[in-house]
């Protein structure tokens, strides 16, 4: 049993042994504008990115107006090769008409266009700017006229999205493309997941479990609404050390507490959820969505969050469980161990976004 404890300490600290920030995963974006004469574009994306493929240049450089303009030439010929628009099945030409760095966001933007004679009946884009990073995340928004037609998701398993103009992209089709969104947000937020196995520690009843977790996603689902829409937007210096600091108070109440006496993770989960939001919303709030594409993509990516949330209820309580009904004084000390864990990741997440953001 010693070793299965073992084993499941292993499992924990995997779940949460990611990079330091929870919202790290590199994300580029797409507005395709068409027009009766072709499409006007806007592509942005990391300077981190762009940077690796050119090995003398610093990503800071590229942040810079001047460095920029230096470097378009090469950074075109990368758009040019990653980036493809066909139209009725015929490739489209990308022209540059100007870039420009967004030192506040640590991207590049990139103006473009793509002619054709006539509105074509199809449209296809392909991209995939950057195969070095699997978890490099494209947003597209095509727009006709001044309304949002179509959404995309580009990544690793997914790079080609179709067209039809005159057509309305499905109900089905953003909810799908959000779900996933959602769920894949979860896995990548390394202090999202610790703060939930930081909630589970002291145990319960699986039905008590997925209470505490529904807490949490109505409340966080009340800010990211709002911060998306931005009705109200706190700075992440704020946000962030702050969603550390909810992990280390979640560790020390599972190391002091026990669930017979003075369980306030319910309390905990819904108060600490409307924090969470706020850097939830960060994903969303990135896209520059317009109001009237929010809401099938906000509902989607919530229930996206809260099935991502229940895997990991459904994957870690049965385990803690089975450890109690075999030893008591061993599930004791993994739960010390694993809430000292939980303090320590916390508290190290907080003084780093706190001194060194």
């Amino acid at each position: 049993m010693k070793r299965f404890a073992l084993w499941l300490a292993v499992i924990l600290c995997a779940a949460s042994a990611c990079p330091c920030y929870a919202h790290d995963t590199p994300f580029s974006y797409v507005d395709l504008h068409l027009k009766s004469g072709g499409i006007e574009a806007t592509i942005e994306a990391p300077v981190a990115d762009f940077a690796h493929y050119l090995p003398a240049i610093e990503p800071e450089m590229l942040l810079n107006p001047a460095g920029a303009e230096a470097q378009k030439m090469p950074l075109f010929a990368l758009l040019k090769e990653r980036f493809h628009l066909t139209a009725d099945s015929k490739p489209l030409t990308m022209e540059l008409r100007g870039v420009a760095p967004s030192a506040e966001r640590k991207n590049v933007r990139f103006t473009l266009f793509f002619a054709w004679a006539g509105f074509p009946k199809s449209l296809e884009a392909q991209s995939r700017l950057f195969p070095y990073d699997s978890r490099h995340t494209t947003y597209l928004n095509l727009y006709e006229g001044s309304r949002l037609e179509q959404q995309a998701v580009f990544d690793a398993k997914s790079t080609k999205s179709a067209y039809v103009l005159g057509s309305r992209q499905g109900v089905g089709e953003v909810v799908r493309q959000f779900l996933a969104e959602g769920i894949h947000h979860i896995f990548i937020g390394p202090d999202h997941i610790l703060f939930i196995i930081g909630l589970m520690l002291l145990g319960g009843t699986l039905r008590q479990l997925l209470k505490v977790v529904t807490a949490f996603t109505v409340a966080h689902s009340i800010t990211l609404a709002l911060a998306t829409l931005n009705i109200l937007s706190p700075s992440p210096r704020f946000i962030e050390p702050t969603i550390a600091l909810s992990i280390v108070f979640v560790g020390v109440h599972s190391l002091l507490c026990s669930a017979e006496k003075r369980d306030y993770r319910l309390l905990f989960a819904f108060g600490f959820g409307f924090i969470h939001g706020f850097g939830f919303a960060s994903v969303l709030k990135e896209l520059d969505l317009p109001r009237q594409a929010l809401g099938w993509s906000l509902f989607a990516f919530n229930v996206g969050v809260e099935c991502g949330q229940m895997c990991i209820v459904v994957s870690i309580a049965p385990l803690l469980a089975m450890m109690k009904r075999h030893s008591e004084r061993i599930s004791r000390r993994f739960i010390t161990a694993a809430s000292v864990f939980v303090i320590l990741a916390g508290g190290f997440w907080f003084f780093q976004r706190l001194f060194m953001a």
